[in-house]
């Protein structure tokens, strides 16, 4: 079902708004496309459009060290404010299949449509068959579909990689919400189907460990950047924090990521 529209008339010539009933209001690049936290996911959103550029990043993953660190929030403010700003198609997916919140969050609470994991488990079904297109948000998305018992075994299956293969060659960007990196082996199966990783990061929350655990197992030049949520107490930063580019040293090493952003956090403690 596309997106409902206000059917009332508008007043003085103002353009009909789109509805918003039950969709999350951290999700400030659909709600509140003026305030300054969506600007900042413009800006991010700006950041990914160069490393698309620059570095063919098409399918960029949305990744966490821990639950509760706002990787959907991200994903879906970033897919929403790249829908906004570039002339490209935007794809975004929900392969979190332990804890898909997608739906839930843009208030679309209804399940029943196919998705991800229908795909997979039914090649008759194409990539077309399963992606929704909502006027709302002016970009396209993929939900996680039906639940199943075993995520890993689905996620790893060839027919993932088709699908993302798909998606590479008809979206200028594919914006993946995934599970955190840490608590299930998830993904380090989906590394295999996407181009980088973005990881999510609450500030003064994550524990030093988990991120840790992260950077020890993820493959250091597929993490495109670090973002910091809710780095700073100040109102117009609530929801977004900062944004941090993957870096290596001259032999190839990542770049300590802790020791950098721990030296920040002190600054401002």
């Amino acid at each position: 079902m596309m997106g409902e529209f206000l059917k009332d008339e508008p007043c003085f010539g103002e353009p009909i708004r789109p509805r918003w009933d039950g969709v999350d209001p951290h999700l400030v690049s659909l709600v509140d496309s003026s305030s300054f936290a969506a600007e900042q996911y413009r800006v991010l959103g700006h950041i990914v459009e160069q490393l698309h550029a620059h570095r063919s990043l098409r399918v960029l993953a949305v990744t966490s060290a821990a639950v509760g660190d706002g990787k959907t929030t991200t994903a879906i403010n970033l897919a929403g404010a790249l829908a906004q700003t570039v002339e490209g198609r935007v794809l975004l997916v929900d392969a979190d299949l332990r804890r898909a919140s997608v739906q839930a969050q843009l208030g679309r609470p209804d399940r029943g449509h196919a998705g991800l994991v229908d795909a997979v488990l039914d090649r008759k079904l194409s990539l077309a068959d399963v992606v929704r297109d909502d006027s709302r948000l002016r970009l396209s998305i993929l939900h996680a579909g039906l639940g199943t018992a075993v995520p890993y075994d689905v996620l790893k299956s060839a027919r993932v990689g088709e699908l993302f293969e798909q998606a590479r060659q008809q979206y200028d960007h594919v914006i993946v919400d995934t599970p955190p990196f840490v608590p299930a082996p998830d993904g380090r199966v989906i590394a295999k189907w996407v181009d980088g990783f973005l990881l999510v990061m609450a500030a003064h929350k994550t524990p030093r460990r988990l991120v840790e655990a992260v950077l020890d197992v993820m493959d250091p030049a597929q993490l495109a950047g670090i973002v910091f949520n809710g780095s700073s107490d100040r109102p117009f930063s609530k929801y977004y924090g900062r944004y941090y580019t993957s870096e290596t040293s001259r032999n190839g090493d990542r770049t300590n990521w802790w020791s950098r952003i721990a030296k920040s956090r002190h600054r401002h403690d």
